[in-house]
């Protein structure tokens, strides 16, 4: 698979998990496209698609809470009407 089909499937999965949590994409689709593909940059660096706004520390389980979607995000997109790094907003 291509880079360019990496971050299309991402961006479509993405979009899928927003839209069953209550929540969209960021409709900017170049700040969008943007996080997408540091989402598998990071992937293709860890191992693991974390966040881009968050710090990778080098423990597996304790960054594990950094994985995209991590698990702060849905108090932030309540709280702020958008998670850290903008992926998600309400």
């Amino acid at each position: 698979m291509t880079k360019n089909n990496n971050i299309k499937k991402l961006s479509e999965e993405c979009q899928n998990y927003a839209e069953l949590n209550g929540f969209h994409l960021n409709p900017d689709k170049k700040i969008a496209e943007q996080l997408i593909k540091s989402l598998t940059e990071r992937e293709k660096k860890y191992g693991e698609r974390y966040c881009p706004c968050r710090r990778i520390k080098g423990n597996k389980k304790a960054d594990e809470k950094n994985i995209c979607p991590c698990v702060f995000h849905k108090k932030e997109i309540k709280k702020q009407g958008h998670c850290r790094c903008f992926l998600f907003v309400k």
